[in-house]
């Protein structure tokens, strides 16, 4: 793509006139102009549809789409304006051919033999091509699914479930204990934690849910060997605590899911209907029916009954004899549990009202709350228990509703496991449990997994446009049905080496998985462009010198002129190539922050531009030679497209 200035010159003639020069310049620009251009076009196409994301993955990956648009746009200006005016300026003097290169001959002595040794084992080369090509079906079938590569935060978050009716003093209790014994492993640094809900509108938390963010010491510090997973399994076994069920995620990531799904762990199960007592009965059937599933953790029912509701009826019948009213009852229970407003205080411009209730000691219990006294002008003090009914009445701690339905959800996360594989079987389960759910009542996937569901559909429907779109650019750079389609069948063998490396990683397929094969096609077909551009002028320059007709034309002639147009401009192909290849390799290297999400994106690109360099250098001369040997025979003529433009 970067050869512009190369030309066929006379061996004897090391120096050229100026106006020859120039001449030289212009014609090597022009040549490669509209393959620049549409190529430009192809990369930007293929990139549409990481454009048609929405979600989560659109907000992550359109930064990463609109910047390579922008650079390609301008690459393409550059490249079209400014680069054969800076060739000007500075190719002057001595050119030199081909040949006088080192770097060229090296290449050159490798790379000839064989593509000729390619061109006479046709056969061979072809089924080499396929068997790879439909091996990658069972590698790809075989690969785990997800939504996103998982991004490590650093840090974790620990979010145990306890009973819902659990009190206050047991909450804290439970959570002193929990982060005392967080503490003492060694890789921790900060330990910070919550029960209930925040002083926000948006944590709707009941005092059932504790919150614990753990932050750890840097990796340097870390036991030898110890990976995250290590100490999320060891605090894991630490913190087993009957009547709690722990449940192990990050911050940020638990923060997006609930607030885009509702549901705070990597998968739920919503259960839809007009009956919490029905739903609750629903979600333990699924709990129950989801044990022992390979990758399910964290397994628990969000707690929609069981709550502890304290409740007054007063007796009617009864406050006569006191000489008592409905509000004096009202009031006292006020004052003693609510708190009674009697002033405000004023700081700043900020008011606040002073309260005053019982202490803690005189309504801790259902006894205490029996004896409060209710002064009686009648009778003097009366206990609370006189003239009103005080007991617990069982009700929901929260409830939850959405598309005005009532909601609950069995919720769980998945280790040590892909997570399209363990919903598959989990779903299986489900639809094998009979008598599941009653009439009325129906069940919704939500988490990651609705999220890896929407993004699989978004790509699903847009890629075949996409290649369709490229097929007609490619039909529009070279005007020739053959030759798009050379150019375009690239592609799929720029899936073997992705697939065969993201299979040796152990990477599972998500949306920044096909994102980098996305990015791939446009490489791809790129540098496959830049080998048809060479390979039509080296058919211009057979038909300048032996005429267009299968009686001036030999397939001989054919095999030589296709083998100098691969073989002789190896260079400007292979820097197209490494260009690329030398900007992604050093990510598999990277550590910190974010490397953990970049890697399943660029490892089917580094796979992938080695195995389709290698389908452009080999396979794609010999089926365009195969395609002009069928052009010769049928047409008696070659069909050549005009590389000068």
């Amino acid at each position: 793509m970067r050869n512009w200035f190369k030309r066929k010159i006379d061996a004897d003639k090391d120096w050229i006139s100026e106006e020859d020069r120039l001449k030289v310049i212009e014609k090597s620009s022009k040549q490669v102009s509209r393959g620049v251009f549409f190529a430009t076009i192809i990369i930007i196409t293929s990139f549409l549809p990481v454009f048609m994301l929405t979600g989560q993955e659109g907000k992550m990956f359109h930064p990463l789409a609109f910047t390579k648009t922008f650079i390609m746009i301008v690459d393409a200006v550059l490249v079209l304006t400014l680069a054969p005016v800076l060739i000007s300026f500075f190719m002057k003097g001595k050119f030199r051919p081909d040949h006088a290169n080192p770097v060229n001959r090296f290449l050159e002595r490798y790379y000839e033999p064989l593509i000729r040794g390619v061109l006479n084992w046709r056969k061979t080369t072809i089924a080499i091509n396929i068997i790879a090509l439909l091996i990658t079906i069972p590698l790809l079938r075989n690969l785990g699914t997800e939504f996103m590569p998982a991004l490590d935060e650093q840090s974790i978050l620990f979010m145990p479930v306890t009973l819902p009716d659990v009190s206050n003093n047991e909450a804290k209790r439970i959570l002193q204990v929990q982060d005392k014994i967080i503490k003492s492993v060694p890789e921790v640094d900060k330990v910070l934690g919550k029960a209930g809900r925040a002083s926000t509108a948006t944590d709707n938390s009941p005092i059932s849910m504790i919150e614990t963010i753990i932050m750890l010491k840097p990796k340097s510090a870390w036991r030898e060997g110890l990976t995250k997973k290590d100490i999320i399994d060891e605090l894991d076994k630490k913190l087993q605590i009957p009547g709690v069920v722990n449940g192990w995620t990050q911050p940020i990531i638990n923060r997006i899911n609930m607030l885009a799904t509702g549901i705070r762990t990597d998968v739920g199960v919503k259960i839809y209907g007009q009956n919490l007592d029905t739903i609750a009965a629903v979600s333990e059937r699924v709990r129950k029916a989801l044990e022992g599933t390979s990758g399910v953790t964290d397994l628990y029912v969000d707690p929609i009954t069981g709550g502890k509701y304290l409740a007054i009826d007063v007796k009617r019948n009864e406050l006569g004899r006191y000489g008592l009213t409905v509000d004096d009852v009202n009031q006292v229970v006020e004052s003693a549990l609510g708190g009674a407003a009697v002033g405000n205080t004023i700081e700043g411009r900020q008011r606040f009202s002073i309260s005053v209730r019982l202490g803690q000691e005189f309504r801790s219990s259902l006894e205490s709350i029996k004896r409060i006294p209710i002064s009686s002008a009648a009778m003097g003090e009366v206990p609370l228990s006189a003239v009103a009914e005080v007991r617990f009445e069982d009700g929901p701690p929260m409830i939850n509703s959405e598309n005005a339905m009532l909601r609950g959800a069995v919720m769980f996360n998945v280790r040590d496991r892909d997570l399209g594989s363990t919903v598959e079987e989990a779903m299986e389960k489900l639809n094998a449990s009979r008598g599941l759910l009653p009439q009325g009542y129906f069940m919704e996937w939500s988490g990651q997994y609705e999220n890896m569901i929407r993004g699989q559909k978004t790509l699903t429907w847009i890629a075949p446009i996409v290649l369709a779109v490229i097929f007609f650019s490619l039909y529009f750079a070279f005007r020739s049905l053959r030759e798009a389609f050379l150019s375009l069948i690239t592609v799929p063998f720029a899936l073997i080496g992705g697939a065969y490396l993201i299979y040796f990683f152990d990477v599972s397929l998500s949306v920044g998985v096909a994102v980098g094969f996305i990015a791939l096609f446009g490489i791809a077909v790129e540098t496959g462009i830049v080998m048809v551009i060479y390979l039509n002028d080296a058919m211009n320059q057979l038909v300048q010198l032996n005429g267009n007709s299968s009686a001036t034309i030999s397939r001989e002639d054919l095999r030589e002129y296709v083998v100098k147009g691969a073989a002789k401009r190896l260079r400007p192909k292979l820097m197209t190539v490494c260009v690329s290849l030398f900007g992604l390799i050093p990510v598999l290297w990277a550590t910190g922050v974010g490397t953990d999400v970049m890697q399943p994106i660029v490892l089917p690109m580094i796979g992938g531009v080695l195995t389709s360099s290698t389908h452009i250098l080999l396979v794609t001369p010999l089926i365009f030679l195969m395609s002009k040997e069928y052009e010769l025979k049928k047409y008696g003529k070659l069909e050549v497209s005009n590389a000068n433009h």
